[in-house]
């Protein structure tokens, strides 16, 4: 079942959204929403069973970076579950299919989050067929994006949700929808522009479109110039997605205006593409210009976390404080990233795996009371603990895993980006004049102060929404329903199981992460000397 088992993934839902096309839309509502949430669980089922399958394989396997590795896997067990098969020879196009740790949890994500999104889109009434229809496309291209490689397989599907994100917030969003969908359009499409020219580029010499083919060949070493020219192509790109400060403003008009179930999708995994893409191509692909840049990474992720959480704070819309909220923590990946080690960096994508949860668990909270106030706004809740007791014990495990909690996931990967980030020495060998902005010492300690911030605004929240006496008009408020339920106690299970076990995510992707780590050892050059060519280009 394995050498089929990534496409039946990734196309899965397609069939899903055929089977919609032919039932009529009004009457057969109910059969639409059945076929996404059975379709959904199926690709969910077989997400799992990748994992189950992948925890099954030698460590050695298991440790192994797409493209770094020459691992050795059990016989029938092609290497990275992998399907390859000529698509477009004459341009060397492949369908080339793939995972390693760093996708496989990924993957894992998107599935459950895909299948949980069903039940927060189960009231829904507005053009159904048409919503689920676009649901389908948007789960085939996010699942595409973390499975392919190939270059240009991967733009297709990066451009894939492109198309099914627009006309989900444009058609079924807020009162300001078409203005929020086209924003993220634009700006999506703009970082996309930049990528399509670094992949031609980078056809134009090597002629071929294989991650793991470049990878090993490390594109235009022999011409810093170019490399960090593409370099920027492709992180651009990814950066918009994240989104790091300053493309990060067109995130907080799409979650606003998004319906519930796509504002889970957006965070919960969008985000993490932007991460993903960073560490897939950027890191390894181009090392001496990851180097060259490293500190810019870690500066523009510190002001994320800060940035992110003063905005937060100021917010009295309650979805607009989740979506700043996702700005801030998204900053610790960037930190995490640019700590170059062990801690930092599965921190890193640790922190990616729990924001998901976290986000898509706060955004549920947040539509369970949209659903019946029909407001966000935050100032005119209160009391609603003592009415909705349920709910209140949920929306607290959502809280205060996002804050950060001892014993919930977000506090194990927060601190293995801080210790990692203050003990790396990534950024040493930059000149004496940037020491003050780009010392990882200094840039942890700032971050730092995102904690203490996201424990205010997310405690004072807590305080003006669940706490004090109730208030009549929210009398009669039900607590949750089936579907509720549905979607928000797996996502507090997870928060709180890898809070206590945290070894079971990172056991998955912390080999795989480590043995891309041995990149920096064995190619590339000095730290160092990246770091006198930065100097150099800003004149110190």
């Amino acid at each position: 079942m394995t050498s089929h088992l990534l496409s039946w993934i990734v196309f899965l839902p397609l069939l899903g959204m055929v089977l919609m096309a032919f039932i009529p839309s009004g009457r057969g509502n109910n059969a639409i929403r059945a076929i996404s949430l059975v379709t959904s669980f199926l690709v969910f089922a077989l997400s799992a069973y990748l994992l189950a399958e992948f925890y099954r394989l030698p460590a050695e396997a298991r440790a192994s970076f797409i493209g770094l590795s020459d691992a050795k896997f059990p016989p029938g067990t092609s290497s990275f579950f992998e399907e390859r098969l000529p698509w477009i020879p004459s341009f060397a196009v492949w369908y080339h299919l793939g995972v390693d740790g760093l996708s496989v949890i990924l993957v894992f994500l998107t599935g459950l989050l895909s299948f949980l999104a069903v039940f927060a889109a189960w009231n829904i009434q507005k053009a159904v067929k048409g919503f689920h229809m676009m649901y389908m496309l948007l789960i085939t291209g996010m699942m595409g994006v973390f499975v392919a490689l190939d270059l240009f397989l991967f733009y297709v599907f990066w451009e894939v949700m492109l198309l099914p994100m627009y006309f989900l917030i444009g058609i079924w969003g807020g009162p300001r929808k078409e203005y929020a969908a086209i924003k993220f359009f634009l700006y999506t499409l703009a970082g996309s522009v930049l990528m399509l020219l670094a992949i031609i580029v980078i056809f134009m010499k090597y002629h071929t479109f294989s991650v793991p083919e470049l990878t090993r060949i490390q594109p235009f070493r022999d011409n810093l110039s170019v490399a960090h020219l593409l370099w920027f192509g492709f992180f651009i790109a990814f950066a918009i997605k994240i989104p790091m400060f300053p493309f990060h403003t067109w995130l907080p008009d799409a979650h606003v205006e998004a319906p519930t179930a796509i504002s889970v999708i957006l965070a919960g995994v969008l985000l993490k593409l932007g991460g993903y893409g960073i560490l897939r191509i950027n890191f390894p692909m181009f090392v001496d210009s990851t180097a060259y840049f490293i500190g810019l990474i870690a500066l523009f992720g510190v002001i994320n976390i800060i940035y992110g959480a003063f905005c937060a704070m100021a917010q009295k819309d309650f979805k607009k404080l989740v979506a700043y909220s996702s700005v801030s923590h998204m900053g610790y990946v960037l930190l995490g990233m640019a700590a170059l080690n062990g801690e930092g960096m599965n921190g890193a994508v640790f922190q990616m795996f729990n924001h998901g949860l976290s986000s898509a668990m706060m955004f549920l909270i947040v539509g369970v009371i949209y659903d019946r106030a029909h407001h966000r706004e935050i100032e005119r809740f209160g009391g609603l603990g003592l009415q909705m007791p349920k709910y209140l014990t949920l929306a607290i495990i959502g809280f205060f895993a996002s804050l950060g909690l001892p014993g919930m996931s977000g506090f194990v990967s927060e601190v293995m980006v801080f210790l990692g980030a203050f003990r790396s020495n990534s950024t040493e060998a930059f000149p004496q004049a940037l020491q003050w902005v780009l010392s990882m010492k200094t840039l942890t300690i700032i971050g730092s102060l995102g904690v203490v911030l996201g424990a205010a605004y997310l405690l004072y929240t807590i305080q003006r929404v669940y706490l004090g006496p109730p208030k009549e008009e929210y009398a009669g408020f039900p607590d949750l329903k089936w579907n509720e339920y549905a979607s928000l106690v797996p996502l507090a299970f997870l928060a709180i199981l890898l809070g206590i076990l945290p070894g079971l995510a990172l056991n998955v992707f912390a080999p795989a992460m480590n043995s891309m780590l041995t990149l920096w050892q064995s190619q590339g050059k000095l730290l160092a000397e990246g770091a006198k060519h930065l100097g150099g280009a800003l004149g110190l």
